[in-house]
């Protein structure tokens, strides 16, 4: 086994610093969404996106729920050392639940809505890469 797959690689201050922001703003993007869709009445909701006034609120409430968890997961496994590799696979999911909104949203002409979605899909892609690829937490066990 040759030592570059024992040793993590060294990262800059600079970049890890980064990572970590994008983490924090991912999280606060997808926390706030999920809090938004469920605490907010629905007919102050609908007002400001009209779907959630079509759908049931159950429905609603699952997928703030899901932002939710998202938003959780792209911070708390790093930032506790248990499990770090949820991060990446929280930030996976973020991904491709931003894609599924953006074909929903698209399907409904609600073209105004995909800035939104693509700020999601490019904090979620970068906290990806860089605790996938680049800059991975250490597990505290390990």
């Amino acid at each position: 086994m040759s030592s570059t797959a024992i040793t993590p690689n060294r990262v800059s201050k600079p970049l890890n610093a980064s990572i970590w922001i994008f983490q924090l703003l991912g999280a606060g993007v997808f926390i706030m969404a999920g809090v938004m869709k469920t605490m907010t009445p629905i007919d102050q909701l609908s007002a400001m996106m009209p779907w959630t006034g079509q759908y049931p609120l159950a429905f609603v409430h699952f997928l703030g729920l899901v932002d939710f968890a998202g938003g959780l997961g792209l911070i708390l496994p790093s930032l506790t050392r248990i499990a770090p590799h949820l991060t990446v696979i929280a930030a996976a999911a973020c991904v491709l639940l931003q894609l599924i909104a953006i074909c929903f949203h698209s399907s409904r002409g609600e073209f105004n809505v995909l800035p939104v979605n693509a700020v999601y899909i490019s904090l979620a892609l970068l906290v990806l890469w860089g605790r996938g690829k680049k800059a991975p937490i250490t597990p505290r066990n390990a």
